[in-house]
């Protein structure tokens, strides 16, 4: 993730204006790594939420509600004590480094107008958080004790000296001079590759680092030219500086991937970003949906492994079908050699091993040599040639029935995967599970605990339409085959793994469509796509072959629009 200096310093250019001359109301440490701070300006108040995590390390604004535990920490204690109360009177950056502090006026214990420093380190698994009495640099505590055994360079804990993070000597990607460059490079022997900005400036990550390497690949900047990288390199931090762009970038499946205030379109082309105007919006959207997300996805790892080894079978099985069918192409050939022998069974005799006979099948009446087996009659051989012919023709059209019958089960592998990756509360998950008992890819279990029960979607339509989407297919058989009225709608992706959509009208209301569609798309395995294809047609028009799996229905007549899933984010339908 790339929460680097570069982004640090874009967010707190937008944090400043908010929290300098704020008063600090409350403080609260709903996490053993994390605090938040009840701010108060102009009337109005606001959270800060400070993350030490070596995971998710960051500072921003936030909305989200956390429970307390009901004994306080002696962190928290000791925070409470010198600066609530206090007010924020500045808030810096150590040079491009991810290191933040929050200078604050308050009170000491004898009530003395004092100033703290609260100094926030986004070091990965060194992160950590230390209120400081500013006068002398003491520790008064930090949210993590590093002791002498844990590094030998600086200790953390109440009654030491502080001593920042070593300083890095890399260049200030916001302040160097070109002869400055170009000394670092020469000194270091660093070359023009992705790793080149990573190990030149301060305060990027490997992913900025990349991105910008293969910016300047595409426009054949190299170290030779080193006026026009330079003005390329200046360029594009000043750009970052004064003109962020705050994005989250989504993988493949649509899950959150990264972030930065730079748009990545060199990395891989094929992953969308979400726009944010707000950096704290974007980062407490980004952590919360991320850990999110691996909490589920860790709940949801065996089920996922189950359905892709099932999807991986069938591929295999679909690859020998394909090559099984392709080998009985040859019977015709067998069945000629029949034909052939039969009718010139009278020049057969017992003991030859082959024979040349005229091929009356072909245009040219050319010869065609033809194995004969010596030890049978020529009457044996005729028929052993049928045989093969038989043989392959029952193989072919058995193979042909098995290949639609598989093609059937990965079609519905692929949607049950899809709605474990559409998963998005604890709730939706155990009956996914009781699906895969019914159709017998999990061992049937007798559960003494009650089943957790999860509901269908639910939206309104701009035009007060109710639209409806399953979240799994025993949820789809149900509102496709038993809620849904005959002349509602139904809409599904077409020919790829999704939800069904039940719009709960008879009218063809194009605004309601489009939006219906726009969440047909969503939730279903394209929607990372910029254009899916949806089909549409009247509840009525749907029938369930007999002994189909769940959520496996067909249709003949239908509409089909193209849209784009993700406008979901920006319908704002009443839920």
């Amino acid at each position: 993730m790339a929460l680097d200096g570069v982004f640090l310093s874009s967010l707190l250019t937008d944090l400043k204006d908010t929290l300098i001359n704020s008063k600090i109301d409350k403080i609260n440490q709903p996490e053993m790594d994390e605090i938040i701070l009840t701010l108060r300006k102009d009337r109005k108040n606001f959270k800060l939420l400070i993350s030490s995590s070596s995971q998710f390390a960051r500072l921003h604004i936030t909305n989200i509600q956390k429970e307390n535990p009901l004994k306080a920490p002696l962190y928290l204690m000791v925070l409470r004590k010198y600066i609530v109360g206090g007010t924020i009177i500045d808030v810096t950056q150590k040079d491009t480094d991810r290191v933040v502090t929050l200078t604050i006026s308050s009170r000491d214990e004898l009530g003395y107008d004092s100033k703290y420093l609260l100094i926030v380190e986004i070091m990965g698994r060194h992160s950590n958080i230390s209120l400081i009495r500013e006068r002398d640099m003491k520790v008064m505590e930090s949210i993590k004790h590093i002791t002498p055994d844990i590094n030998t360079y600086r200790v953390l804990y109440p009654g030491v000296e502080y001593i920042y993070p070593p300083a890095s000597t890399k260049l200030n990607p916001f302040d160097f001079k070109k002869e400055e460059l170009i000394t670092f490079v020469e000194t270091n022997d660093i070359s023009l590759d992705e790793y080149f900005f990573l190990k030149t400036f301060t305060g990027v990550s490997k992913s900025l680092s990349k991105e910008l390497f293969l910016e300047s690949s595409e426009n054949n900047y190299t170290l030779t030219e080193i006026d026009i990288l330079y003005k390329f390199i200046t360029d594009v931090f000043k750009l970052l500086k004064n003109y962020p762009e705050f994005n989250i970038i989504l993988d493949n499946y649509g899950l959150y991937k990264d972030f930065h205030s730079l748009i990545f379109k060199n990395i891989d082309k094929n992953l969308k970003s979400v726009k944010y105007d707000n950096p704290s919006k974007m980062l407490e959207d980004f952590y919360s949906t991320k850990d999110k997300q691996e909490r589920l996805h860790s709940r949801t790892t065996n089920l996922q492994r189950l359905v892709t080894t099932n999807i991986d079978r069938c591929l295999k099985k679909e690859k020998i079908l394909n090559k099984s069918i392709a080998d009985c192409m040859s019977k015709e050939k067998y069945k000629i050699f029949g034909d052939l022998l039969t009718s010139y069974i009278y020049s057969l005799k017992k003991g030859l091993k082959e024979i040349t006979l005229q091929n009356y099948y072909s245009e040219n009446y050319e010869d065609i040599t033809i194995a004969l087996n010596p030890n049978k009659t020529p009457s044996e051989n005729v028929q052993n040639y049928y045989k093969k012919y038989n043989k392959l023709k029952k193989a072919e059209v058995e193979a042909k029935i098995q290949l639609d019958k598989n093609l059937e089960e990965l079609n519905y592998l692929n949607s049950v995967l899809t709605n474990i990756l559409n998963i998005d509360s604890y709730s939706e998950i155990d009956p996914i599970k009781r699906e895969l008992m019914e159709t017998g890819y999990i061992k049937f279990k007798k559960e003494s605990k009650k089943e957790s029960k999860s509901k269908p979607l639910h939206f309104v339509s701009s035009e007060g339409i109710d639209i409806y989407v399953g979240k799994n297919n025993i949820q789809n058989d149900y509102l496709s085959l038993k809620f849904a009225k005959k002349n509602w709608l139904w809409m599904h992706t077409k020919d790829v793994p999704g939800s069904h959509v039940i719009v709960c009208t008879d009218e063809l209301l194009d605004k309601t469509i489009e939006e219906a569609s726009v969440i047909a798309a969503f939730y279903s395995k394209a929607k990372t796509s910029s254009k899916v294809e949806v089909d549409y047609t009247k509840v009525k028009e749907l029938k369930k072959p007999v002994g189909a799996k769940p959520g496996m229905v067909i249709y003949h007549t239908n509409w089909t629009l193209v849209t784009d899933p993700s406008k979901f984010n920006n319908l704002n339908l009443e839920k």
